[in-house]
Order: structure tokens, then sequence, then C-alpha cells
């Protein structure tokens, strides 16, 4: 039994951001990507731009990555960090590099990070 067994990493709004190329001026880390784990209904209303969208349900369905973002480090976020948190773990567990991000996709548009809606609007956190 591992008594030392390592969970996923946590980071803030703003360092996501900047770890996914969404801060004027902070580049990109090239392997790194958004994971939005949200429901589909609450990604259609609003996310962020060039985030990939695959449910936390259907990861703990047994869904596979799509893949655009297998072994690429992911940044997962949902709306509030508790699902992303979820989803950090079991990734972790698959054998994933990510970490979730605190506060969720509610810190992400507070701190006026871009939201995009499925049709490249404005979008809303719902």
């Amino acid at each position: 039994m591992n008594l030392f067994r390592r969970g996923p990493g946590r980071v803030g709004a703003r360092r996501a951001a900047e770890r996914t190329g969404h801060v004027d001026g902070a580049p990109p880390d090239d392997d790194a990507v958004l994971l939005d784990v949200r429901e589909s209904y609450e990604w259609q209303a609003g996310h962020a731009p060039g985030a990939v969208h695959v449910a936390l349900s259907a990861l703990a369905a047994g869904a596979p990555l799509p893949e655009r973002v297998a072994g690429r480090r992911l940044v997962v976020v949902c709306r509030s960090g508790n699902r992303s948190r979820q989803a950090a773990e079991l990734l972790v567990a698959r054998g994933a590099d990510a970490v979730d991000v605190i506060g969720g996709m509610r810190e992400w548009a507070r701190l006026g990070l871009p939201v995009v809606d499925r049709h490249g609007a404005s979008g809303t956190v719902a």
C-alpha cells in the first residue's frame, strides 16, 4: 500500500489562463490544454475559447480523451472546482498529467477572462 499517493495539483484561474494562452502577453505551454468537464448545457452557455469539452459523467463512465488532447498536460475546469478535482483525480489515476482549476469557470469569469458561447459570442457561466 502506498501511503504517499500523489494526487493532481491545483492551480488558480489566472495561472490556468496563463498556461493555456488565455492571458495577453503570456505564452501558452505548448502542450497544455484546458479541459472543461461540465455538462453540455453548461458548456454551450459559456466556456473558455479553445477549451476541449468532455463531461465528467462521460469520463467516469470510461470514455477516452479525444485524440487531440491525449498525451498533453491537462488543465481541468468545471463551474466551481468540485467536478474538475474529481476529473483530475480520475485522469491522474489513468496516467495523465492533470491539474484542476480552483474556483472553476466562476472564478475565470470573475477575473474577466474570455468566455464564449457555442456560437463564439460572449457567453455566461451556467
